[in-house]
């Protein structure tokens, strides 16, 4: 009796994006954490020193959360409406913070309420930060203005009246403590010096600027205004270096790995592009459920924290390299028989070698093929994970039902929600160019079965005018495809008949550009 042969599965070549360091680096973080907020989250701010809390501002709170909790370990709420810019500064003992009423605040992260009230704006104040002196701070409105503000006296040091429209954005540097950069919707961001009257450079953005980032270094600059993210060279006085446009819509956030060596944006579009500042190419893309309004990374890229309009904070922590327990696979020693037979044993000539038969194991739709269970073993290839993940195993089954002849009776029998299944999975793959011969095949012996149960269940019925109406748009490419490849067919024709006939040309001119020389008369 000979042995049972499992059924041979053709494997396919596997379609997928390169695999490259920052796809492996951006994809090794754990399952999100998602909290509801009161508001949608505008501002997301890291304290600068360990234990890495975050300042998330959102309606009239500002939240502040441990680096792996999920409630809040501390509030500020003495807002009399919508808080914005929630700002720690570089020794992450102070926190400050604009609201709607044009009123900037300060807090000490240990208390509840307000430091210091600084009051000048007339307008919604939606950027604040610290400078790096630690000493003052910055503050933008809507009432077009920027001021800078002294911390212990409350008083104003510099008014600058520049933007002609709302100031949505700013940063200050971290180099220099004079200098300050804001963007606003009138299409421009200026960089402003405190020891001067006015601003030092300006730069046209195009489009309503929604954030600017200052790099470390101070020497480049990026703006995220529209669909466009532009970085500027500031030792060239803020000339153009790259304009990007990756998002679909408009680009809200921008924010920088550790290492300052990767450029974040987030946008409207639900997406986190991820740039390289070399080469200003992206190199990977994060995608969320919502419009993402602010963005904000970890020391050390330890977590990515998402604020997003449907008011949810979204929290992604990096996995840790747990080390593995290595058990050492210890040698197998010798067997008595070699002891016996001794270490130069050399097999003899009429020796037999008694081999010891190796256990064939089966897969499951193979087990149930083997006891002509057909119909059984159908169903096990259709299961949710493995036509979903490998669909070339459930055509491979089919395909050998079909060999044996008994694919009819496999499809047969079968109720309301099997025959759904079997038709899920042929309207997922019987376009695909692997699988549409086989099920093509399928697709007509059940339309032969069950034509007869058309009108009983509407599920059913839809399922059929889906397949239908796949199997028609097919078959219209596959036509338009042919009379594409009848016109290149003629376009090649025509180019080798004029090529055959120039060089036939040429040959002939050649003939006639070399006639016989004449031999020259004699004169008397």
């Amino acid at each position: 009796m000979t042995s049972y042969k499992p059924t041979v599965i053709q494997s396919y070549p596997k379609f997928g994006k390169k695999v490259t360091r920052d796809t492996l680096y951006w994809k090794n973080y754990k399952a999100p954490v998602q909290i509801k907020e009161f508001g949608a989250v505008t501002s997301i701010d890291f304290s600068p020193i360990a234990p890495y809390n975050y300042a998330i501002t959102a309606s009239t709170r500002i939240h502040i959360y441990g680096r792996y909790s999920q409630e809040p370990i501390k509030t500020f709420s003495r807002f009399k409406d919508t808080a914005y810019c929630g700002t720690y500064r570089d020794d992450g003992k102070l926190l400050v913070a604009g609201s709607e009423d044009g009123i900037v605040r300060l807090f000490d992260v240990g208390g509840r309420a307000a430091l210091r009230q600084y009051s000048g704006h007339t307008k919604a104040v939606q950027v604040t930060a610290f400078t790096s002196d630690n000493y003052r701070l910055m503050s933008g409105s809507d009432d077009y203005s920027v001021r800078l503000w002294d911390i212990p006296s409350s008083t104003e040091l510099h008014c600058f009246k520049e933007h002609t429209d709302y100031i949505r954005c700013g940063c200050t540097s971290n180099l220099n403590a004079d200098l300050f950069v804001t963007g606003s919707y009138d299409h421009t961001v200026k960089v402003f010096d405190a020891r001067m009257d006015k601003s030092v450079i300006t730069m046209e953005h195009g489009q309503p600027v929604e954030s600017v980032l200052l790099f470390p270094s101070g020497g480049l600059l990026v703006s995220a205004g529209g669909r466009y993210v532009k970085v500027w060279d500031m030792l060239k006085g803020g000339q153009l270096l790259v304009s990007l446009r990756n998002h679909h819509k408009t680009v809200t956030c921008l924010c920088l790995s550790s290492s300052g060596q990767r450029l974040l944006s987030g946008s409207l579009d639900r997406h986190v592009k991820i740039y390289s500042t070399s080469t200003y190419k992206v190199v990977h893309s994060l995608d969320y459920a919502a419009a993402i309004l602010s963005l904000a990374l970890a020391p050390e890229d330890e977590a990515i924290v998402v604020g997003m309009t449907n008011s949810v904070l979204n929290i992604r922590h990096r996995k840790r390299n747990e080390k593995k327990l290595e058990v050492a696979n210890k040698k197998r020693g010798p067997s008595y028989r070699y002891f016996v037979k001794g270490k130069d044993y050399m097999p003899k000539k009429d020796d037999l070698l008694v081999s010891k038969p190796v256990k064939l194991h089966l897969k499951k739709y193979d087990k149930l093929l083997k006891s002509f269970q057909v119909s059984l073993a159908l169903d096990a290839v259709l299961e949710t994970k493995v036509r979903m993940k490998t669909p070339e195993i459930t055509t491979g089954v089919m395909q050998e039902l079909n060999r044996r002849g008994t694919l009819q009776n496999a499809l047969a029998g079968r109720d309301e929600k099997q025959l759904s299944t079997l038709l899920s999975f042929l309207i997922r793959n019987v376009v695909d160019p692997r699988f549409t011969s086989v099920l093509i095949n399928v697709a007509e012996i059940i339309i032969d079965i069950y034509s007869s149960v058309i009108g009983e269940s509407s599920v059913v019925d839809n399922q059929f005018l889906k397949l239908q109406d796949l199997v028609e748009k097919e078959i219209d490419y596959q036509e338009e495809l042919l009379e594409v490849l009848g016109m290149m067919d003629t376009i090649f024709a025509t180019m080798t008949t004029k090529k055959e006939a120039v060089v036939s040309g040429s040959q002939n001119c050649t003939l006639i550009a070399r006639p016989e020389q004449e031999e020259p008369m004699a004169v008397a």
